[in-house]
């Protein structure tokens, strides 16, 4: 359990585990390829129980060829043709029903385009909120939180957020703390670096950057 002085800890570390991150990852940003605002919704969507790099890969061919792929086009490409395309990514079926749905939404409720307002995108098929925190941060430069698996993993081997199942208390957490100037950027941090580095299986804590400030919670020692 991560006690109150660890957490206080956590927070007057919060700069510097940030700064240091940065130094370390200065391109992290979102890996899902997109060159509109509905291909980044629609690839978050996808994104969900996948990977980035399977979501691009499935969704190239089809942003190759339409560059401006829109809500429009994914209605008139229909459900079967986008399954087809989405077929390599989990749920691929399930998604590819949702998708449309949202397509259909975006044309009847906002004429194609993609809300830039936490509530209708929230109201939004297969959108949650940690669908809604990735758009609103690329595409309008908010300071939101999206806790994926990973931000959820690094964040509380910090000492950054409370063990929880809940990702609304993790985001909660790391929100208290998070120095002001750190939060557009610092869910693309955690997310590289739980990516690439801080992993759940055999992270690289001897060559971590930040191993001075980090609690190590839940990493089980090898001897």
């Amino acid at each position: 359990m991560l006690t109150a002085t660890k957490r206080l800890q956590a927070a007057s570390d919060a700069d510097l585990i940030f700064e240091t991150l940065n130094a370390f990852w200065p391109n992290a940003k979102c890996e899902l390829e997109h060159n509109n605002a509905f291909q980044l919704l629609l690839a978050v969507v996808l994104s969900a129980q996948t990977t980035d790099k399977a979501v691009n890969k499935a969704l190239a061919p089809l942003f190759q060829s339409h560059p401006d792929f829109s809500a429009f086009d994914l209605v008139e490409l229909g459900e079967k043709n986008f399954l087809k395309t989405i077929k390599s990514i989990g749920l691929a079926p399930t998604k590819a029903k949702n998708s449309l749905l949202l397509a259909k939404k975006l044309i009847a409720e906002h004429g194609g385009e993609v809300p830039l307002e936490r509530a209708p995108l929230e109201e939004l098929p297969g959108v949650g909120r940690k669908t809604a925190n990735v758009v609103l941060n690329v595409l309008k430069g908010l300071p939101t939180m999206a806790v994926d698996t990973h931000v959820a993993r690094v964040s509380v081997r910090m000492g950054l957020a409370r063990p929880s199942e809940n990702r609304l208390q993790i985001e909660s957490d790391i929100l208290q703390i998070l120095p002001s100037k750190w939060g557009v950027k610092a869910h693309h941090l955690l997310i590289f670096h739980g990516r690439y580095h801080c992993t759940a299986r055999n992270p690289r804590c001897t060559e971590c950057p930040v191993r001075d400030f980090c609690r190590q919670i839940g990493i089980k020692k090898t001897t």
